[in-house]
């Protein structure tokens, strides 16, 4: 067995099951194995384990080894559970397998559990979602309604943050999870990094739709995407939805309905979440006062910037600073307090 390496670091385990879709067991080695420090240090660690270590069959066509077996539970700071394409009890009477019992009894209080797609069975089966918000692959809702009615299932967004326990839809829906993750544990500077180097978009909000019935464009038909790309370079500056609309030729209702059709959000309430995401960064990589940081990320004043913030993120602008860039803190807060006595 190979032994554990790197106890300083945050330890990720991959329970998988026979029928794993390696897609989904390989984003999480990629978005996690690549989160790194500023001087390119890791920060994570994962591994790959099963109820028994061995040979695990996965649903191409193709099997993979897996040298772990349950005992890396117990040494996990998260757990993340994909999906299967071989059902289990989870899937059909909505209790857990004995081997899958033994395994979770393993995991330590307060360890963080993720699942990716149809994983969240496993979750509800272990009685970790009963009381709680999930989603799930939204072609699996009717049937994970009716075996755990005790679960508040949204079955429209990419994922759900309860804390100690997050879901998330499909196999792509993963890596914004993943990805959501990292930037709640290291800020969105590290998320971002890993994005770029994985080219995958950096941020989309939890609770953008995952089943969007047209995701491209009829066509002849105008895509939204210039106005978007537009916006990203003037969210300094107010912006319209009529401006939106007249940089795509259409009116203000038929660019609102093409923009959600397309990205699965309101107009209004993506550009909110640039500005939230401009003003993370502003706050990680730069000394710039929080007035300073409304400005630029388009929210005005430092009372928008704050009321918005604390909604999306439940942390005030300088408590988000301290805690991503401690290190620059102290000089940040100099600022903003001379500012304010200004």
């Amino acid at each position: 067995m190979a032994a554990f390496t790197r106890p300083e670091l945050h330890r990720v385990a991959v329970l998988v099951r026979h029928g794993v879709l390696p897609m989904e067991l390989g984003l999480v080695h990629q978005v996690f194995g690549r989160a790194a420090t500023a001087e390119g240090e890791p920060l994570y660690e994962v591994l790959t384990c099963a109820v028994a270590p061995g040979t695990v069959r996965t649903d191409a066509d193709f099997p993979i080894h897996v040298a772990h077996g349950p005992e890396a539970l117990a040494e996990a700071d998260t757990v993340v559970v994909p999906a299967t394409h071989e059902p289990d009890e989870t899937e059909t009477e909505g209790t857990l397998p004995a081997p899958l019992r033994e395994a979770f009894a393993r995991v330590r209080p307060g360890t963080r559990m993720a699942s990716i797609c149809t994983g969240a069975f496993v979750l509800a089966a272990a009685g970790l979602l009963d009381g709680r918000r999930a989603t799930t692959h939204w072609m699996s809702t009717d049937s994970f309604r009716a075996l755990y009615p005790a679960v508040r299932l949204d079955p429209d967004v990419l994922y759900v943050d309860e804390g100690a326990v997050l879901t998330s839809a499909g196999e792509a829906a993963g890596i914004d999870l993943c990805l959501h993750i990292v930037r709640e544990d290291h800020g969105a500077a590290v998320a971002n990094a890993v994005a770029r180097r994985t080219v995958v978009p950096p941020h989309r909000d939890g609770g953008q739709a995952q089943f969007i019935r047209r995701p491209v464009p009829e066509p002849r038909r105008s895509s939204t995407g210039t106005a978007r790309s537009w916006a990203l370079d003037h969210l300094d500056q107010p912006l319209t939805l009529r401006e939106l609309a007249a940089r795509e030729s259409m009116s203000v209702r038929t660019f609102t309905r093409r923009f959600r059709e397309e990205v699965g959000v309101t107009p209004l309430r993506w550009l909110t979440q640039q500005r939230i995401e401009r003003a993370r960064h502003l706050l990680e990589e730069t000394d710039l006062p929080v007035e300073r940081v409304a400005a630029r990320a388009g929210f005005g004043t430092a009372a928008s910037l704050r009321q918005h913030f604390h909604a999306a993120l439940g942390v005030s602008p300088r408590a988000y600073r301290r805690t991503f860039r401690a290190e620059t803190a102290a000089g940040a807060d100099a600022a903003d307090a001379a500012h304010a006595a200004a």
